[in-house]
């Protein structure tokens, strides 16, 4: 002990540290780098929900021009042209070859039709390539074959609200990506679809437990609160839900 005394004296006047002051300093070290690491990646995926909302914005006023070059009708959800399987964001022609969809030609936003954050996904439909963002097919982009009376898409002069109308999303469902945006509550007039098809259509809250909503009126708006459904609805994947309880924000009548 006299001697480990002598040590620890002869140590500190060399200007050295003791064992138990490096072990303090190396904890220390250790937690600091930990808080930089947690701040520097939190600060990236804030950045890349910027970024996410940035291209929802685009996408949002290039549908809204679309719609006004083509007698104030918003793109299809999907529907067959020629053989073609023609949606909203991409072509499968005959041959099952994709190219990007008829809404993008000359509107300069297909640069920005990938979420961020999500560049390792997986799932959609039809071997289109997945970009992580949906459409609302429930009222404003009709899906060709779709249960509902209403037999082609939205129209501009239709929608009453438009800055409280869900046009893009993040879309994302148990299966990963989706890129048929639905409504919560079945409605036979615009969208009677199955259970199964309206819980395949939820938002991703992916960007640190948010999801990024385009609305009809070109705005974006970050949420925060998904909406889960049990019972005879069926239970929505972890992380992913709808944007309100009900259809009030998707839906173009109020």
């Amino acid at each position: 002990m006299a001697r480990y005394s002598q040590l620890t004296v002869r140590l500190r006047s060399c200007g050295g540290f003791t064992l138990i002051e490096m072990i303090i300093v190396v904890g220390l070290t250790s937690v600091l780098a930990f808080l930089t690491l947690g701040a520097v990646s939190s600060a990236r995926e804030a950045g890349k929900r910027t970024k996410c909302a940035s291209n929802l914005r685009m996408m949002a006023m290039a549908a809204i021009t679309y719609a006004q070059e083509h007698r104030g009708e918003f793109p299809w959800g999907s529907r067959r042209v020629g053989g073609k399987t023609v949606c909203w964001d991409f072509i499968t022609d005959t041959d099952g070859s994709v190219h990007p969809g008829e809404m993008w030609d000359g509107y300069g936003v297909s640069s920005v039709m990938q979420c961020p954050s999500y560049l390792d996904g997986n799932a959609n439909w039809k071997n289109n390539p997945y970009t992580g963002y949906n459409y609302n097919c429930s009222y404003i982009g009709k899906v060709y074959g779709d249960s509902g009376k209403r037999l082609a898409p939205a129209r501009l002069s239709e929608i009453k609200n438009p800055a409280r109308t869900a046009l893009f999303g993040d879309g994302q469902y148990s299966g990963g990506a989706n890129k048929f945006m639905r409504s919560p509550v079945r409605d036979r007039q615009h969208d009677g679809s199955s259970k199964s098809i309206r819980l395949a259509g939820t938002q991703g809250f992916r960007h640190q437990g948010k999801t990024n909503m385009a609305f009809c009126d070109g705005h974006v708006e970050t949420l925060a609160k998904p909406y889960q459904y049990g019972g005879d609805e069926g239970f929505t994947a972890p992380g992913c839900g709808f944007i309100s309880a009900g259809n009030e924000l998707y839906s173009l009548e109020k």
